[in-house]
């Protein structure tokens, strides 16, 4: 009897994840030129897998492909954020009113876990940040859709490329903290109609901040 066997993570998605954090952490800034040659040499890889991970991120939205210049990292415009949270808020609000309404006990303790972790990490940007994307994936999980979680997925990659503006405005964790136990709140008490309110509010908020 024959074993099947898994095939490895292919090379161009290794390497795609890899820019992908090198983006988001602002080390390649929105609007820099993506040096093939340099990037492959660091890597030690040939630009066959480097050009093919450069087309993933650019089907995220990530980069952008030049005629003849090659590739940048996206530049984020106002129009674009405004579309992004608007979809976002859209997408996420109807999440919050469906977990509301039918998540288990089990599940709203596990949201109200992770709200905690949340209250704990004030003062450390970058940790907050990281919950605060665990709050919402297992908020999306749990309202259990995989359309709209592959949607979300690829509208947040567009969306942490502005991330760290919105954060140095003055107040504004502790802003974003006050509207997450608004929206626990409301999802404790199984109020779908304002679970979603409170999350549409978070969203307007947020996009507020970022422009």
């Amino acid at each position: 009897m024959s074993v099947l066997s898994l095939a490895p993570r292919a090379l161009y998605e290794e390497v795609a994840e890899l820019l992908r954090q090198r983006i988001f952490s602002r080390e390649l800034e929105p609007g820099s030129w993506i040096d093939e040659l340099k990037i492959a040499e660091e890597y030690g890889i040939s630009r066959t897998p480097l050009r093919e991970a450069l087309k993933v991120l650019a089907a995220e939205g990530l980069v952008t492909m030049k005629v003849r210049r090659g590739a940048y990292v996206t530049e984020v415009s106002d129009k674009d954020l405004t579309d992004v949270y608007h979809l976002l808020a859209l997408l996420e609000s109807d999440a919050a009113g469906v977990v509301a309404q039918r998540a288990s006990d089990v599940e709203l303790t596990e949201l109200q876990t992770i709200h905690a972790e949340l209250e704990g990490a004030i003062g450390q940007r970058d940790l907050f940040f990281a919950i605060n994307e665990r709050f919402h994936m297992r908020l999306l999980e749990i309202a259990d859709n995989r359309w709209r979680m592959q949607m979300v997925t690829d509208l947040r990659k567009v969306m942490k490329l502005n991330r760290h503006n919105s954060l140095l405005k003055t107040g504004r964790i502790d802003d974003s903290l006050s509207e997450h136990r608004a929206v626990m709140a409301a999802l404790l008490a199984r109020e779908g109609e304002l679970a979603m309110q409170r999350m549409q509010e978070h969203f307007h908020n947020g996009l507020e901040a970022a422009t």
